[in-house]
């Protein structure tokens, strides 16, 4: 039986928790999570990001993405200062051990979202893909 649109908030809960557990078992041994990998990656494709430029490109909540930013600060991925023209705000880069980091996790991390999009046929991927996106970017309108 297939769940109703009603129940969208367990649906969404066990899809993240499946994307969760596909990517720890592929990227494993890197001890990266998937919200670590999204902030790197997004650090890195916009060098001097501010925390709430995480936040936006992610859509991990503000204070988790600083404590994370704070974590991997502390791990060495990540470099954090205040920004010239806003005091109050954090510029975030990647650091070369940050990129090293992105570097060995992203053919992982490929292989995640291919595993977990292996159930499906090539025009269900696209068409999955493609709505998680539009989720996703609905939440900037």
């Amino acid at each position: 039986m297939r769940p109703s649109i009603s129940s969208w908030s367990t649906s969404c809960i066990a899809l993240s928790q499946r994307a969760d557990d596909v990517f720890s078992k592929e990227v494993g041994d890197s001890c990266m999570t998937p919200r670590q990998f999204a902030v790197l990656l997004a650090a890195t494709q916009s060098d001097g990001s501010s925390q709430t430029d995480l936040v936006n490109s992610t859509g991990i909540d503000r204070s988790t993405v600083a404590e994370m930013v704070r974590r991997m600060t502390k791990r060495g991925l990540l470099q954090r200062r205040r920004s010239r023209r806003d005091a109050r705000a954090y510029v975030v880069r990647v650091t070369e051990a940050g990129q090293s980091a992105l570097k060995a996790a992203e053919p992982q991390a490929e292989r995640a979202g291919a595993a977990f999009l292996a159930g499906l046929s090539g025009n269900q991927r696209q068409f999955r893909v493609e709505a998680l996106w539009a989720i996703a970017e609905s939440r900037e309108r």
